[in-house]
């Protein structure tokens, strides 16, 4: 037990307490909505401690949580084949991102965040729902993996332009809740393997990782219940001005 709170005695209690906080959050909102645990636990973590930290402190939580999301819908071997390409694109970006930049590159990489999280949180609030004809698909599905790769190595946050396409891709609700998980969990392996090439998740990070997954899951079915008896559309909206206003926080203050 020493070395899985070892992180967090390091930590100091202070910083522990959000850590913890922050995941029940992220959990809660991706319970609520299908989406939003590592969005929410970089921007927040972001805060407070160095990305590739919160990066590392997320690996665990998101891949048990999307794994729990992927393997619900029955759709899986017919997204992988519809959507490979993308992932592809995902891996790729995520290793020239690796390469050419660094998610421990100081101030920019905070400012960076903070625009990732604007950019995703006005896509979500204006931006019309648009519609991929399929001819496209071939095309914008590597490019939009590539793309998100890269801004996944950078910040952390692997949600820009994933989301917005998997949504316009005309999949029905349990479909795209499926797409979703599939997208977010390659992206976390990739940023995971980024991050151990590099030497930003070690053991420490892992058994940190390990335990921030209880309030994550304990906030995935708080989520849950909330969605029964609340505005999921309401929810959304808050969510994202929510992420807007720390993104835009994060963006200037640097």
């Amino acid at each position: 037990m020493n070395t899985l709170i070892e992180y967090y005695q390091h930590l100091g209690w202070a910083l522990s307490l959000l850590v913890m906080m922050t995941f029940l959050l992220a959990g809660a909102v991706k319970g609520m909505i299908g989406l939003g645990l590592p969005t929410v636990a970089m921007g927040m973590l972001g805060l407070a401690i160095a990305p590739a930290q919160a990066a590392a402190l997320l690996i665990i939580p998101s891949i048990v949580t999307n794994t729990w999301q992927l393997a619900a819908g029955g759709q899986l071997r017919v997204l992988i084949k519809r959507l490979w390409p993308m992932q592809l694109g995902i891996f790729v970006g995520t290793g020239l991102g690796v390469l050419w930049l660094s998610i421990e590159g100081g101030s920019w990489v905070v400012r960076a965040l903070g625009a990732a999280l604007l950019l995703y949180a006005l896509s979500g609030l204006f931006l019309p729902t648009l519609r991929v004809a399929p001819s496209a698909e071939r095309w914008l599905g590597p490019v939009c993996g590539l793309i998100t790769g890269v801004i996944t190595s950078a910040t952390g946050v692997f949600v820009i332009p994933a989301v917005p396409y998997l949504q316009a891709l005309g999949l029905n609700k349990n479909q795209l809740v499926q797409a979703l998980g599939l997208s977010f969990s390659v992206s976390t392996l990739a940023l995971a393997g980024g991050l151990y090439w590099r030497g930003s998740l070690g053991g420490g990070e892992l058994n940190a990782s390990v335990l921030a997954l209880l309030p994550a899951m304990l906030g995935m079915w708080l989520g849950q219940w909330l969605r029964q008896r609340i505005s999921a559309t309401l929810f959304k909206r808050v969510f994202f001005i929510g992420m807007a206003l720390l993104g835009a926080h994060l963006l200037i203050s640097g």
